[in-house]
């Protein structure tokens, strides 16, 4: 499906185009990633190559159909209300499904897109007001005295903890957690994460009740069910031609809504009791202000024991005061709380910044 041609009202950093190749003459001096993504998609081929994240295993690269981006592209559009010259900022990588997909979007639905660097603090040079952008949460975390300039933001490529969660219910951004993966050409579930207030401060009726709010609900043309192992399988034509069984596991509050619990891959079975990390973690978070998450390691008597694995550069942790927090931590029931505590200096990370666990705890137990 070869692209030729692109929205008349697109706009890259305020600047329009007559054509194709002015736009990658433009592109060549400004952006050389994003001048070899527009060469990939304006060329003869039906498909693009993109790169997974490799957040729970190893980075690599799958083929997906211009038409199905095409398809995503606009139901996002749809869904959110953004028509063309919808301002929008690209503050995601280029060489990952997010990024690309935001291009996509505007090059698509004719949206006036600017660029900035991918980095941890995207707003920090940025004046303008936008109607839409996307984040992950460590940049939305540090864009938070600065994010009222973005109407509608999606929050993608990792957890969104109870902390930063609070901090969103009194902005005026109306800001959703998004559910996807490369292979479903980034997000086909959406939850809202705040009341939002309108753009100019003024509350308005949610779109969502407050009960739903913890659920995630799909897009439409999405069909959703759970396998054996619990875990969610997907049927969406317009972006993926295949079914995809997932390793997340969930619990279907409806044919459109989810709640996701956590990854099967890291479920942990101590005792008899199986035990979801990352629900575990979103708890533990309120007390616990480092980079942290939680794992099984093995043990004589329960098979799997939980333990708290801290990122400490300094190594000044009071073991004894934290654990004594977590017991006190009335959320969590007693098979929930971890049991001992390790610390590393760092992280393994993926390029997009997500924690590896395997590779961290390979990294503590073999030294």
């Amino acid at each position: 499906m070869e692209q030729t041609k692109f929205h008349k009202n697109f706009k890259l950093n305020g600047k329009s185009f007559n054509s194709v190749d002015d736009l990658l003459s433009y592109t060549k001096v400004t952006y050389s990633d994003i001048h070899q993504f527009l060469e990939s998609w304006f060329s003869v081929d039906e498909t693009i190559e993109v790169q997974t994240s490799g957040s729970t295993g190893t980075p690599k690269p799958i083929q997906l159909k211009k038409e199905l981006m095409l398809n995503s592209a606009k139901a996002t559009g749809a869904f959110f209300n953004l028509p063309q010259k919808t301002t929008a900022l690209l503050c995601l990588p280029i060489q990952y499904i997010a990024g690309k997909m935001m291009m996509i979007r505007a090059l698509t639905l004719g949206w006036h897109l600017d660029v900035v660097s991918p980095t941890s603090i995207p707003l920090n040079n940025v004046d303008k007001n936008y109607h839409f952008s996307a984040m992950v949460p460590l940049q939305l975390e540090n864009s938070l005295l600065k994010i009222n300039k973005i109407k509608k933001l999606i929050v993608g490529g990792g957890v969104v903890l109870s902390t930063l969660h609070k901090k969103l219910q009194n902005i005026s951004t109306e800001v959703f957690a998004t559910y996807g993966m490369t292979e479903t050409i980034t997000h086909i579930a959406v939850k809202k994460l705040n009341k939002s207030l309108s753009f100019f401060g003024r509350l308005t009726k949610p779109s969502f009740s407050v009960k739903e709010n913890s659920f995630y609900k799909t897009l439409p043309n999405v069909t959703i069910y759970k396998d054996q192992r619990n875990c969610l399988v997907i049927k969406a034509p317009k972006v993926a031609d295949e079914v995809i069984f997932t390793n997340d596991v969930v619990q279907l509050i409806s044919d459109t809504q989810f709640m996701w619990l956590g990854r099967f891959d890291n479920v942990i079975n101590s005792g008899g009791v199986k035990l979801h990390p990352e629900k575990i973690e979103e708890q533990l978070s309120k007390i616990i202000k480092k980079r942290f998450f939680v794992a099984g390691i093995k043990d004589d008597v329960l098979g799997e024991k939980l333990v708290l694995i801290l990122e400490d550069v300094i190594s000044k942790v009071d073991e004894k005061s934290i654990l004594s927090e977590i017991m006190n931590l009335a959320s969590l029931s007693k098979f929930e709380k971890p049991k001992e505590i390790y610390c590393i200096d760092y992280f393994v990370e993926t390029k997009t910044g997500k924690i590896q666990r395997t590779k961290t705890l390979q990294k503590i137990f073999t030294k």
